[in-house]
């Protein structure tokens, strides 16, 4: 049994330390949400595989290649002879600004369907599910894919977790709402900024209101931290907890949400408390953002307790 199956899309990323227009030098690497979580995942000791179509380029090696020697399993990563592998470009056109430009539109990861991911549920037996609402902006057939995935998932008994991850230059605020709610009755934790509730229920009171679908509601807040709402069996009282965000210098804060969700799900398969959930997913969402990149510097199981040290010490 795989403790995590993801998919989605994973781009090639390419990023330079000032304007791009600029030219000079950049860094080539990978970036996209699901697998970025899936790289957290492993990194802390559990067997992950991600799900996802690239071209048959270059570029879709070099994701196929960078997924392997993260311990991530690509088993059902398929090449496109047909379509091309997705780019995002990061650049900064202040020190503390990151400006970023997708160049994913018909991508391979668009052609993604209900059929590939319902075969990859069969075959991996995951312990838990975890989609973004990224994938069904992509194309119908993704949207079906991922509602075809969450039922299928559910169904079978395993835990489903759900990243809004709203991309407003990919589709409507009206669009994704429909999208997400209708994922929402075969999901058991849903992870969303602040200003995303609205995108997953118009009540007044959106945590007692989605409580009543689904089992957590985590609710990120940026540098305030995070809280993670829960409901007792047979309760109508809502549990909450809130843990602040560690205080790092923050270098590079693209990445630090998927960080976060990472750390999380972690803890929930090591079956640890909501505390220690929450703990986790904060500690990880801070080595994030310490340095430059989606995934590179998500921590081990073994660095978790690094950042209890003063700044500035030397471990010898």
């Amino acid at each position: 049994m795989t403790d995590l199956l993801t998919f989605g899309e994973t781009m090639v990323s390419v990023r330079t330390a000032r304007p791009m227009r600029l030219g000079g030098d950049a860094h080539l690497s990978v970036a996209g949400s699901e697998s970025n979580v899936a790289i957290g995942l492993a990194r802390l000791g559990h067997d992950t595989a991600w799900l996802g179509a690239v071209g048959n380029d270059e570029p879709g090696r070099l994701i196929q290649r960078t997924l392997r020697a993260e311990n991530v399993d690509t088993t059902y990563l398929r090449f496109s002879d047909d379509s091309f592998t997705g780019f995002i470009a990061f650049d900064q056109p202040s020190h503390d600004i990151t400006r970023v430009s997708y160049h994913r539109r018909g991508s391979a990861a668009s052609t993604l369907t209900a059929a590939e991911t319902t075969a990859a549920l069969t075959a991996a037996n995951p312990r838990l599910l975890h989609v973004t609402g990224i994938t069904p902006a992509l194309s119908d057939t993704a949207r079906a894919a991922t509602l075809a995935a969450v039922r299928t998932a559910s169904a079978a008994g395993a835990q489903v977790s759900l990243d809004v991850n709203y991309r407003g230059r990919l589709w409507s605020r009206a669009d994704a709402s429909i999208a997400v709610r209708e994922l929402l009755p075969h999901v058991n934790t849903v992870f969303t900024s602040d200003d995303e509730l609205d995108l997953l229920t118009d009540a007044s009171n959106a945590v007692a209101d989605l409580l009543k679908t689904v089992d957590t509601l985590v609710v990120t807040a940026g540098g305030k931290g995070a809280w993670a709402h829960t409901k007792s069996a047979g309760s109508a009282e809502v549990h909450t907890i809130h843990r602040p965000a560690l205080a790092v210098t923050v270098v590079d804060s693209i990445g630090a949400g998927d960080a976060f969700v990472s750390g999380y799900l972690s803890a929930t398969l090591d079956n640890l408390s909501t505390e220690a959930r929450l703990e986790r997913a904060t500690t990880s969402g801070a080595f994030c953002v310490t340095a430059y990149g989606d995934w590179e510097s998500l921590p081990t199981r073994e660095d978790l307790s690094l950042l209890s040290h003063t700044q500035g010490t030397a471990l010898r």
